[in-house]
């Protein structure tokens, strides 16, 4: 059974800093490429960041280059999202999900097969 669990959703003021993991079972980073969306109340999911290539490679939106890392332990199977100067459109809940085929990459979530449960990021001002 494929599972994904995302944590490290929080409370952050603007400018601060959080750290998402999400633990993955059920397959593996050789196998698939994951990766972490974001949806905002009354808005569709974005992709923001994935990881690919046997956890060797990852991917950026634009408007998340050089403030979030997306890194992976392919010995523990999680992949975590360091996300730093946080703004209010960060906010909404962050999913991790995943797909088989390491390699390439994906923002749109309906390349994507398998899904964790949301975790919330709130930044206040």
């Amino acid at each position: 059974e494929v599972q994904l669990q995302a944590s490290g959703g929080g409370l952050v003021q603007v400018g601060g800093s959080l750290r998402l993991s999400c633990r993955i079972s059920g397959f593996t980073l050789e196998d698939y490429t994951v990766g972490w969306c974001r949806q905002a109340r009354g808005k569709g999911r974005e992709g923001v960041a994935c990881i690919s290539n046997r956890g060797t490679t990852t991917h950026y939106r634009e408007f998340v280059k050089g403030r979030f890392t997306v890194s992976s332990d392919n010995a523990k199977n999680t992949v975590s999202l360091q996300m730093n100067n946080l703004t209010p459109e960060d906010t909404p809940v962050y999913y991790c999900a995943g797909f088989e085929d390491s390699k390439n990459f994906a923002f749109a979530d309906n390349q994507y097969e398998y899904w964790g449960q949301g975790t919330l990021v709130t930044v206040s001002s």
